[in-house]
């Protein structure tokens, strides 16, 4: 807000005076530059921009407060897509007759998410007024109001580019279903395309962006503008490691280092070239596999995709599978993708809610990557008196999201399905081990090993392991489960 308040137009994106920097579109911009007004009645010090941590009282609760209104686009879509399901739902009368709503279980699914909770309303972000965006332009896709749906796609690019991981599925579906017709088995029928309709959903995104970025492109900022939305220079992880791909190749790259050095193998100071471990945000050179660049994430993150899209193109299943295929191309962005944010798991889970009751595959695959996704979002809230309202929140709607998918998919109970319902032994053993890392987080690291002084990284290094070697685990049979079910 202090960026947009303080500074003209074309100073937001350029600006270096503050350590903190515009690093969102020109919507999410705009829409802090409309707080201001607000906040400035509020208390006009948290607007001036030397003030960096500024933290009245009258401060946090107007950014709290900010928050929570914002969420009510998110309840609204909810709300609205909960009304669309069940409309739709073909077991209801069967539903109802187990006392099971499927309407109730997934606007509680989705507005007491456990991850959007502690990263909006905890760590604090905007992220609810997001994804209710996103629902909303899912929502009006699935109802054949595509030109609308694409409109708030393109706004939600515009408020923030993390959404770029989803756009394939997007653009495919809407360039299937737009601008060609199906047959009665749902086959596209290629003598169909039509040119002007692509020209309209072409010109309902390019207006979007155009009133966008346009001011920016008049004063020939574009370039600066597009260099704060992707500071690539940022290094392949972020400090605290997203639970991915990477953070499984920098322990191997890290434990091939010691190890080499321990057996003479290799110099003693090559450990010290792979210390990405210091929590810091900078680019690193590994010290024996490949140095990866953001070329690299960028292929192996769009050939991941590539038979997702294909898969989609040629479907006949509609909205499932048009929602299972966003969330499996965000899946892939945030496994293989550059520079990843731990919370952008939420643009995997959120999504998949919508398709939970339809389908025990994707229900058991939403259990796992909830549960596993949301405990690697803990380190983000770390001090004492906030743990335990973090584990709380996080028991609550684990415990709910089991017993509600496990109900709604099981038919005939059998007494070991009480526990941890749709998952397999093995499944079973790793998800209880996270009791086991949460107590040497908490206990055993500080109190007992005394290792906070000379290992302070260590707790970090082991959640967000143990967390990327279920991810991956998830994505193989999320990747099995969309390629090869009919």
């Amino acid at each position: 807000m202090a960026i947009t308040n303080s500074l003209p137009l074309d100073e937001w994106y350029i600006s270096d005076i503050s350590q903190w920097t515009l690093d969102y579109p020109p919507v999410f911009a705009w829409m802090e530059k409309c707080f201001t007004y607000v906040a400035a009645f509020i208390d006009p010090q948290m607007l001036i921009l030397d003030n960096l941590n500024y933290a009245s009282n009258s401060t946090i609760a107007f950014q709290r407060l900010s928050v929570i209104v914002t969420d009510f686009i998110l309840v609204y879509a909810v709300i609205e897509y909960a009304k669309y399901y069940k409309k739709i739902s073909k077991s209801s009368s069967e539903s109802e007759g187990n006392n099971f709503d499927p309407q109730l279980v997934l606007t509680f699914l989705l507005l007491a998410n456990v991850g959007l909770l502690i990263v909006d309303h905890i760590h604090f972000q905007y992220n609810g007024i997001l994804f209710g965006i996103l629902i909303l332009s899912i929502l009006r896709i699935s109802q054949d109001c595509l030109y609308e749906g694409a409109f708030w796609f393109a706004l939600l690019l515009n408020m923030k580019h993390i959404y770029l991981y989803i756009a394939p599925a997007f653009g495919i579906y809407l360039l299937r279903n737009a601008c060609f017709q199906s047959d009665k088995d749902g086959r596209i029928i290629w003598t169909s395309f039509s040119f002007q309709r692509i020209f309209f959903l072409a010109s309902i995104v390019a207006s979007v962006f155009t009133i966008s970025f346009g001011p920016f492109l008049l004063k020939g900022q574009l370039f600066q503008v597009l260099g704060r939305l992707f500071p690539f220079k940022r290094g392949l992880c972020h400090a605290y490691w997203a639970p991915n791909f990477w953070t499984l190749y920098n322990v191997l790259d890290k434990g091939l280092a010691i190890a080499g050095s321990r057996l003479n193998l290799l110099p003693s100071n090559m450990t010290s070239a792979a210390a990405m471990t210091g929590g810091l945000v900078r680019e690193y050179e590994h010290s024996i596999l490949p140095t990866v660049k953001p070329f690299h994430t960028f292929l192996l993150t769009a050939l991941s995709m590539l038979p997702l899209v294909l898969r989609l193109w040629f479907s006949t299943k509609g909205r499932n599978c048009f929602v299972e295929c966003l969330s499996m191309c965000a899946f892939c962005a945030f496994l293989f993708g550059w520079h990843v944010h731990e919370k952008a798991v939420l643009l995997i889970t959120i999504p998949l809610t919508l398709v939970v009751l339809d389908e025990k595959s994707w229900a058991k695959i939403f259990l796992l990557l909830s549960f596993v996704g949301h405990y690697s979002l803990f380190p983000l809230i770390y001090t004492s008196a906030e743990s335990p309202f973090k584990c709380g929140v996080f028991l609550m709607y684990t415990i709910f999201s089991f017993y509600s998918l496990g109900k709604r998919h099981l038919r005939r109970t059998k007494k070991d399905d009480h526990f941890l319902p749709l998952m397999t032994v093995t499944e079973k053993i790793y998800l209880v081990g996270f009791a086991l890392l949460h107590v040497y987080n908490q206990l055993l690291h500080h109190y007992v090993f005394r290792l906070n002084s000379t290992l302070p990284f260590l707790p970090l290094l082991f959640t967000s392991l143990y967390c990327a070697l279920g991810v991956f685990y998830i994505w193989i049979i999320s990747l099995k489960t969309f390629l090869l079910n009919r």
